[in-house]
This record gives C-alpha cells, sequence and structure tokens, in this order.
C-alpha cells in the first residue's frame, strides 16, 4: 500500500535570492533496505546552504530540500541482511528510538532516510541541538586538526576567524592537545571569545598587522601551522609566517579565490600545502564512525563546548533569516534549526 503520509520540508524550486525559498510537502520517507528513517529535532545551518540556494552549486533536480546536517530519533532500521550482518553496522548498536546524528543532503524536513553507514548514535552527554550544530564544523575541525597537519602538544598554530563556528573547534581543539593558538578576529568582542575558547594571542585585524604580530609572537621562526579559511586576501601573507617544514592548510574562500602559483615556491621552506575536504576524510563507514565518536567524547567531556548564536523556527521565513544573518558575517557560533 503506497505511504499516503506527508512530512513538511523546505527547500527551493529555482535557485535565486532568499524568496524562492518555500515551506514544501512531501510523501513520508519510504525508505530502501538500507537506510534508516529519522525523525528530525534540530538542522543545522551552514554557508553551503546559501551557495546551493543561489545557485553557486546548481542542482541537478528540483525540488530541492535544504540542509546538510540534522540530529534526531530513529523511526525505523534497514532490513537487508547484508546490512544487519554487516560487522560495521553491527558496532553502531542502532535501535529504534536512539538519538542519532547525521551528515548528508536534504535535512530541513520532519523526517529523513539515510544511508546507514552516515548515522551515528549519540552518548548521554550530547543532546540532538549540539549534535545538530557541530556535525559538520566539529568534524571538519577534527579531521582538520588530525589528518592535514596532526596538531600536537607543543605546536603554535595559527586558527584564522577564529570567532567562527569552524574556527572555534578548531581553537578548541588545538588547545586541547596541548598547543599554542595564535587566532585572528575582526572585533574587539570577538577576540573575547577566541581567548575564553583556548587562543593564548589574538590578533585583531583590523588593527593590527598579522605577519608583524605572528613573527613577534613566534621570534621569526613562524608558525607549525596555518588553517586559513579567509582565501585571497591572506593566501600570500602566510607565506612569511609559516616556519620552515610547516604545513599550509587551505580551508575556504571567504574572501575570494587564492590567486595562481608556482609550487616551486614551497621549496623556499619545504612548506606542505594542502587543500581538503571533509568528505574526503570520512569516505568508509568506519571512518564515519571513527571520528563522530572521538567529536562526540570531546564535547561531553567538555573539551569542546560548542557556541550556539541563534535558533530559527522551521519556517521558510526562519530559513530566510538564516540565511541574511550567516551572510552578514556577524555571527558567531552556531545557527540552528529546531525542528521538532
Amino acid at each position: 500500500m503506497s505511504n499516503t503520509r506527508t512530512i513538511k520540508a523546505i527547500g527551493i524550486k529555482e535557485h535565486g535570492d532568499l524568496d524562492v525559498i518555500q515551506e514544501l510537502e512531501f510523501p513520508a520517507p519510504t525508505p530502501k533496505d538500507d537506510q534508516v528513517v529519522i525523525k528530525v529535532e534540530y538542522a543545522g545551518v551552514n554557508f553551503i546552504d546559501t551557495y546551493e540556494r543561489a545557485g553557486v552549486y546548481k542542482s541537478p533536480s528540483f525540488p530541492k530540500i535544504l540542509g546538510k546536517e540534522a540530529a534526531g530519533t530513529i523511526v525505523s532500521l534497514p532490513t537487508s541482511p547484508s546490512v544487519t550482518q554487516d560487522k560495521e553496522y553491527q558496532l553502531r548498536g542502532l535501535s529504534v528510538g536512539d538519538r542519532v546524528v547525521t551528515i548528508d543532503d536534504g535535512f530541513f524536513a520532519e523526517e529523513i532516510a539515510v544511508s546507514w553507514p552516515k548515522v551515528v548514535k549519540l552518548p548521554d552527554g550530547v543532546s540532538t541541538k549540539l549534535a545538530a550544530a557541530t556535525a559538520l564544523q566539529g568534524l571538519t575541525a577534527l579531521t582538520f586538526a588530525t589528518e592535514s597537519y596532526n596538531i600536537q602538544k607543543g605546536d603554535i598554530v595559527l586558527v584564522y576567524s577564529a570567532a567562527g563556528g569552524l574556527g572555534l573547534n578548531l581553537t578548541q581543539i588545538a588547545t586541547h592537545r596541548g598547543a599554542t593558538v595564535i587566532a585572528t578576529v575582526s572585533s574587539e568582542a570577538k577576540a573575547e571569545i577566541a581567548r575564553a575558547n583556548g587562543a593564548k594571542h589574538v590578533i585583531i585585524t583590523t588593527q593590527q598587522n598579522v605577519v608583524d604580530e605572528v613573527l613577534r609572537i613566534t621570534d621569526g621562526v613562524g608558525v607549525y601551522a596555518v588553517f586559513d579559511g579567509v582565501g585571497k586576501d591572506t593566501f600570500e601573507d602566510n607565506f612569511k609566517i609559516i616556519r620552515r617544514k610547516g604545513t599550509f592548510v587551505s580551508l575556504g574562500n571567504a574572501s575570494g579565490i587564492p590567486p595562481l602559483f608556482q609550487p616551486l615556491r614551497l621549496g623556499e621552506k619545504n612548506i606542505k600545502l594542502i587543500r581538503p575536504r571533509l568528505f574526503g576524510y570520512i569516505t568508509t563507514p568506519e571512518e564515519i564512525r571513527t571520528y563522530q565518536d572521538q567529536y562526540n567524547s570531546l564535547i561531553a567531556s567538555g573539551a569542546v563546548k560548542p557556541t550556539i548564536h541563534k535558533e530559527y523556527p522551521f519556517t521558510a521565513e526562519g530559513i530566510k533569516q538564516s540565511h541574511i544573518d550567516l551572510s552578514s558575517r556577524g555571527t558567531v557560533g552556531k545557527l540552528i534549526v529546531k525542528v521538532a
């Protein structure tokens, strides 16, 4: 018998400005035999949502539900024997009613059907609200701080835009591991936030020169690693402030795409340059579970304390306002949507 029950979702029927965001109605998910159905409680808002709405990233079809990260409770589980007998699936210990977190696509919806490898159970110390607020940025920070450059005790690292969601995560993870964080921010108010989250040195970019300050702090040697989400405006300066054999992690283009450069420049100080993507680090079921479990443990232990900027209603107007606020770059921490 066909499923006549419907769910509410929020998305777009075409690319464009804020006015293309609308409430949509879909049949309740009819899962494949390898999928988990989740009743969504909270969903996170990310810059990629604004890119997909505007058409920077083209959607192959419409209507398209927005949203890349969510947390909630399990409604139903996979039925395929190939899944239920899989050792990695069994390690998840999933049951109906469990609180879980997931990363994929189309999550501004009351219910979602997700391939089981992307679903991870939450420990008692992590709420669905915190999980939805940290899924993408938290795993991005943890994987980049582990695989792009493995931050160690005694390292000195530079984190740009340290009062943003990703920057705060990187700062807290680096501090937890015993590294010294030099943070850049745009205002004194954001400087206080960076300090409160572990940054030992804070550079206010509207008042100070980043190159001069980093070289002063490091006695002219430079930092072990740079985590730079600014892009074009800071790209050249990074070559001046990375120490010999240091690592340049380019993780965003907020000011524009960096210029082309000759790889020979890396040889001046034997610098490593990497432009990572989260999903290149969490491709296998084991990688997804391992990193999500590690990050959940950091939250549960208090080593990472997520900052939530604002909670928005599950309406078209609520999502529009979240896009306005996020694009203003005046937010501190994470924007989330209360779905249920």
